[in-house]
């Protein structure tokens, strides 16, 4: 199983259980480990056999704009649906990071991982 990793994506979002959080858009950040077969892409050299990773970013930047969230747990679980669904991803891990969501604090984060790594036929 190969791995793209995807460090410190700017997400903007609406997301968070008070009300002035609900009414502005605040960037998040996203940590992403994708695991998916990069062998083909290896051989061929080719965009057409690899993970687009610019293509996950613009849909994780679309998706955080796309509704609301209260809950980092929601948000995240939205995110890796459909990573699951809409690329060739068959595990990922996933840190969502918001800054200054706590006083005294850098930062909060939610980390999670999903999926089921493919074996090789024995």
């Amino acid at each position: 199983m190969d791995t793209t990793v995807i460090r410190g994506l700017a997400v903007s979002a609406r997301i968070g259980v008070h009300a002035w959080e609900q009414g502005v858009a605040q960037t998040l950040k996203l940590d992403l480990e994708l695991g998916h077969d990069a062998s083909a892409a290896g051989q061929s050299d080719s965009l057409a056999d690899a993970l687009d990773y610019e293509a996950v970013a613009a849909r994780l930047v679309a998706a955080g704009a796309e509704r609301r969230f209260q809950l980092l747990e929601a948000f995240a679980e939205h995110l890796a649906a459909l990573l699951l669904a809409e690329f060739n991803v068959s595990r990922l891990r996933l840190a969502v990071w918001k800054p200054g969501a706590l006083p005294g604090a850098d930062t909060v984060g939610l980390v999670i991982e999903r999926g089921i790594e493919r074996r090789p036929a024995e």
